[in-house]
């Protein structure tokens, strides 16, 4: 092998080994940030199932699988009462019913008349 060849087979392993390094760094940023999601959604259950009774839980966790924006939302909004203090007592299904009817987008009704 002559000088140049043993050049650029060196090149190309310190190339390869900081590749590597730039992986292991992104997959450890990576995992960290799944860890603090995990910890920030346990936190948000244990407070709403500290706010809300299992009735009223149970409710939203479906409204979550079927329309998880609107549920999040919800869930930021009841937490957030909780933490300000304005939030004294749990919340009782029927009373989310009515917070949902409240919060809920206003649909516009359409309708087409033919002549």
């Amino acid at each position: 092998m002559s000088e140049e060849d043993e050049e650029l087979e060196e090149l190309r392993k310190k190339k390869l080994l900081e590749l590597q390094m730039q992986q292991q760094q992104a997959a450890l940023q990576q995992e960290a940030a799944e860890e603090q999601a995990r910890a920030e959604e346990q936190q948000k259950q244990m407070i709403l199932k500290r706010i809300l009774d299992p009735e009223a839980k149970s409710r939203l966790t479906r409204i979550k699988l079927a329309h998880p924006e609107f549920a999040t939302t919800v869930e930021d909004q009841l937490i957030m009462l909780a933490q300000s203090g304005r939030l004294n007592k749990v919340i009782t299904d029927a009373e989310l019913k009515e917070i949902l009817k409240r919060v809920q987008p206003k649909k516009r009704d359409i309708t087409i008349t033919r002549r």
